[in-house]
């Protein structure tokens, strides 16, 4: 069994993390009941007091219906909507998980993401780097570049309904965006050094611009892509205390799925294209690497 953690922010993050991320692809179907308290704490290897907490967020962001006495149910997934014929594997619900996972499985994987933090990211990099390890995929290289909003930008969202709150709820975004980009670091680096992937490449670029929509440019090919909902929410902060907030629902808004075909004046080809030149005119002209960081693959 898993060594039991204590109820802190770190762990919180975490187990919040896994069950939307599990909410969005549907391992957690719509209707679905949600694994038992003491079920999850025992998963996780959490305090009862951490996992109370998190299911009280989820609430919050009106992914699951909790009721006292009764398992908290889902009723909220991440949908992804195709676009072209090209981009429809099957007749079953496309989710961003298989997406990223069939992605890794080439031998050179380029991934170009646009976000407000790169929290949900580190999740899916995370459970490549599982199946690297795994021996279930071996890709050859891995080039990534994020885009995220300049850390002087002051942003509209998240934002405290009372500006008392303000500071403490500053304080959470940006702990939350350096804790998951440096995951990032050591997940990308650690498949470099141990030689699990000859080539890594790791660059994080900030924009002066606040991000209104979510975007994925894979492998080239294939662009994901959705709106930023906001909304007014309560937010948990680590010290358990909750604030009103408005904010974005990044991983629960749909995303539009477009492939890049043979035909050049399709309309999945023009998209991609058009996505892809966007990304490189903000990061060649208007993004600045910050100062000190280095791709996964530098010394």
């Amino acid at each position: 069994m898993t060594a039991r953690r204590s109820g802190d922010g770190k762990a919180f993050r975490h187990v919040a993390e896994e069950l939307r991320t599990r909410m969005a692809d549907g391992t957690y179907p719509r209707g679905a009941l949600l694994p038992s308290q003491r079920e999850l704490a025992e998963e996780f290897g959490v305090s009862r007091d951490t996992v109370q907490r998190v299911i009280q967020e989820l609430g919050n962001e009106s992914w699951i219906e909790n009721r006292q006495g009764t398992r908290a149910r889902v009723i909220k997934n991440q949908r992804i909507q195709s676009e072209t014929a090209r981009a429809t594997r099957s007749r079953r619900p496309m989710t961003l998980d298989p997406l990223i996972s069939e992605a890794f499985e080439q031998r050179e994987v380029t991934l170009d993401v646009y976000t407000l933090t790169s929290e949900s990211l580190d999740v899916h990099i995370r459970r490549q780097d599982e199946r690297i390890r795994a021996g279930v995929i071996a890709p050859e290289r891995i080039a990534l570049r994020m885009l995220l909003p300049s850390e002087s930008l002051e942003l509209p969202y998240p934002r405290a309904v009372n500006d008392e709150d303000a500071p403490r709820l500053r304080d959470r975004f940006r702990t939350i965006t350096r804790r998951s980009t440096e995951s990032l670091h050591q997940v990308l680096e650690g498949l470099r050094a141990e030689k699990l992937v000859p080539s890594v490449d790791l660059e994080i670029r900030h924009a002066p611009l606040t991000p209104t929509f979510k975007l994925y440019v894979i492998n080239e090919a294939e662009v994901l892509h959705g709106l930023y909902r906001v909304v007014e929410r309560a937010l948990v902060l680590e010290s358990g205390d909750q604030v009103r907030a408005l904010d974005v629902l990044g991983l629960g808004a749909t995303l539009t799925h477009h492939v890049q075909d043979g035909d050049p004046d399709s309309a999945g080809t023009i998209f991609v294209d058009t996505m892809r030149r966007w990304y490189d005119s903000v990061w060649d002209l208007l993004a600045e690497r910050p100062e000190g960081t280095k791709s996964a693959g530098e010394a």
